[in-house]
């Protein structure tokens, strides 16, 4: 599938923490998009934080299709960011005569988050279809003090109609800088990630091993976390794993967390992530996330609220 006139979405956002005369507001937002982005109705959620759901109009992605995402959080701003159904992208190999090796279609995400700001990056899942070539960018500035949490899930072909990515690929480039608040101090890399899904990589042992659903989770924390913390933290966050189907892994990173996912299984991909977000908000002692409205879930993903609050939590400490 090829379009003559390919789009290029744009969407820019900036949110900010409100104090009104009756108290607080909550954070707001203000901005707009281009075509096909639209955006849905915001809501206020727990803790003041703003819940936006971007609505992807078009139905897919195609061949040289862009999308440009530009999040920019004020101090002590707090929202959640998801995508209204999943994402498709449509296969090109193959489908044109201009560009018989077919086209990429991108999407580029730049976060910028000022002091005490928290974003949640949660787009729903992307399907790859076979042939489809995606590339995505997604670029954070943050301060030492401000949290940023991103959770994605990507299916390599429609394994429920028998198809695999054939000669597709799927790249991914994730970069999260800390900026120092000194100004002799150098900005900190927090994390620099590079993935190349396709050929080789989603047969090999040592990349897929023919799994259709690979899925990533990254956590920059807004506070150190000692040893005894860190080591807790974990630990907590593999036992989540149990009854999960698939290849389940996490590690620390220098102020926070790194998980992956590989295996059949979209759904416990979710599952596993869910109970993980479930995590970062109860050690910062906020309300425990819920579903957003716009999720076509036929069960719930998120733990008990006494899955979380166990006896084991209360060893987990940040200095």
């Amino acid at each position: 599938m090829q379009r003559l006139d390919p789009w290029h979405g744009r969407c820019e956002l900036r949110f900010e923490h409100r104090q009104t005369e009756h108290g607080d507001a909550g954070t707001v937002h203000q901005g707009g998009c281009s075509a096909p982005f639209k955006l849905l109705r915001a809501e206020q959620g727990n803790n003041g934080r703003c819940e936006l759901p971007i609505l992807h109009t078009a139905g897919g992605l195609v061949g040289g299709d862009q999308l440009s995402i530009a999040l920019d959080l004020k101090t002590n701003s707090r929202c959640l960011i998801t995508s209204v159904a999943a994402q498709k992208v449509y296969g090109s190999i193959g489908r044109s005569r201009l560009y018989p090796e077919g086209q990429w279609a991108r999407q580029q995400v730049h976060c910028t988050l000022a002091k005490s700001s928290d974003l949640e990056w949660l787009p729903q899942e992307l399907v790859l279809y076979a042939n489809a070539l995606y590339e995505q960018h997604l670029t954070v500035q943050l301060p030492a003090d401000a949290s940023f949490l991103s959770a994605e899930i990507v299916r390599l072909g429609r394994t429920a109609a028998g198809e695999t990515l054939q000669q597709g690929r799927w790249r991914s480039a994730l970069s999260i800088c800390r900026r120092s608040d000194e100004p002799h101090q150098a900005d900190r890399w927090e994390m620099v990630d590079r993935l190349d899904l396709g050929g080789d990589a989603l047969n090999d042992q040592h990349g897929l091993n023919k799994q259709p659903v690979f899925g990533s989770l990254v956590w920059a924390a807004p506070m150190p976390l000692n040893g005894d913390a860190l080591a807790q933290l974990l630990e907590l966050v593999r036992s989540d794993r149990e009854g999960l189907e698939g290849t389940l892994r996490c590690s620390a990173l220098d102020q926070g967390l790194v998980a992956r996912y590989a295996g059949p299984s979209s759904r416990d991909a979710r599952f596993w992530f869910s109970r993980i977000w479930a995590r970062t908000r109860a050690l910062r002692a906020l309300s425990a996330p819920q579903i957003p409205r716009v999720w076509p879930l036929q069960e719930q993903p998120l733990p008990p609220s006494s899955f979380i609050t166990n006896t084991a939590w209360p060893a987990i400490r940040t200095h």
